[in-house]
C-alpha cells in the first residue's frame, strides 16, 4: 500500500478494524473511520482517529464522508454479518439502485459492486490485510501436534467440499468427521457452524455402539474462496475460534496459508496447543 496522507477504514464488527487502525496509525497514516452503527464497537472512538457513524445501507453518506475528509484510499475491515445485510439494511437511493442492478446478491457480488462505485467516485479499496501481513497464517503445521491420519483424510475431503461452496460464495467453513460432511457454513457464520456440528455429533452418537466404532472428533476446514478478493471477506480465526472448537469436540483446524488472518497472532497457536487442537495450512 503506497503511503497516503489519509486512509479510510470502513469498520465492521470484531477486532479487525482496531488492528488495521492501530497498524495504520503506527505507519503514519491519518485515519478516518466510517463506523457502521449496527456493527462497530463504540470503543473505536477511543483510538485517536476521526470517526463518522453511518447506518448499514448509507452508501451515499459513506462516499460523501470520505470525499469531504479527502480520503482517496480505504480498507474494509471487520465483518458485517450476512444476516444483517438481508434483514437490517435500509438502502439509500444509491445502494438501492446498485442492488437492483445485481443478478446475484451474495457477498462477493454486493461488495464487489460497492467497491466499483467507490472507485468511480475516486476512492480505491486496498487489500484488507495490506497492513497486517505478519498476522497472515504461515505455511505448514502451526501447532505442536500435527493432524492424525484420520484428520488428514477429513481435511482432504473437506477442502473439496469447501472449494465447491466457495465457487457459489455460500460460506468459507465446513466441518467433517470420519470423512463425512457434518455441517457447512451459510449465513450463520463460522462459530455457529462449528457449534451446530458439535450438537449434531452429540445427537448422532447417542448410542454407545456407534460411539465405540466411529471417531466422533471433528475437523474444521476454513478456506479462502477460489477467487478470493483480498479486499473483503478474508478468512479470520482467533482464540475464540479455538474455544468454540474445543466445546464442540473439534480437534483439528485447516486454513489457507497467506490468506487467513490470525486475529490474535501467536495467541491463537498457544490456545490451540493448550487445547491439543492441531492447526495446519496449505
Amino acid at each position: 500500500m503506497a503511503l497516503n496522507q489519509k486512509l479510510g477504514i470502513i469498520a465492521g464488527n470484531g477486532r479487525f478494524p482496531f488492528l488495521v487502525l492501530d497498524a495504520a496509525r503506527a505507519q503514519g497514516y491519518e485515519v478516518v473511520v466510517a463506523a457502521i452503527k449496527e456493527e462497530t464497537s463504540p470503543e473505536i472512538e477511543s483510538r485517536g482517529a476521526t470517526v463518522h457513524w453511518l447506518s448499514l445501507g448509507e452508501l451515499s453518506k459513506l462516499i460523501e464522508t470520505f470525499r469531504r475528509e479527502g480520503v482517496t484510499r480505504a480498507v474494509m475491515a471487520g465483518q458485517v454479518k450476512h444476516k444483517q445485510i438481508f434483514s437490517s439494511i435500509r438502502p439509500d437511493w444509491r445502494l438501492a439502485k446498485l442492488l437492483l442492478s445485481l443478478d446475484l446478491r451474495n457477498t462477493d457480488a454486493l461488495l464487489g459492486a460497492v467497491a466499483k462505485v467507490l472507485a468511480d467516485e475516486g476512492i480505491v479499496l486496498e487489500n484488507s490485510t495490506a497492513l497486517l501481513e505478519p498476522l497472515l497464517a504461515k505455511a505448514g503445521v502451526l501447532t505442536k501436534r500435527a493432524p492424525s491420519l484420520q484428520e488428514r483424510k477429513n481435511i482432504d475431503y473437506g477442502r473439496i467440499v469447501a472449494r465447491g461452496l466457495g465457487e457459489y460464495d455460500i460460506g468459507q467453513t465446513v466441518v467433517i468427521a470420519e470423512s463425512a460432511c457434518v455441517a457447512v457454513e451459510a449465513m450463520e457464520g463460522t462459530d455457529a457452524t462449528i457449534e451446530r456440528a458439535g450438537q449434531i455429533m452429540v445427537q448422532t452418537f447417542a448410542g454407545e455402539g456407534a460411539r465405540a466404532t466411529l471417531d466422533r472428533s471433528l475437523t474444521v476446514i476454513k478456506i479462502a474462496k477460489p477467487k478470493q478478493d483480498m479486499r473483503f471477506d478474508v478468512p479470520v480465526i482467533g482464540v475464540k475460534t479455538i474455544e468454540v472448537m474445543q466445546k464442540a469436540g473439534a480437534t483439528c483446524l485447516a486454513v489457507d496459508a497467506s490468506k487467513c488472518l490470525l486475529m490474535d497472532g501467536n495467541a491463537v497457536i498457544h490456545a490451540a496447543d493448550d487445547a491439543e487442537v492441531a492447526i495446519v495450512t496449505e
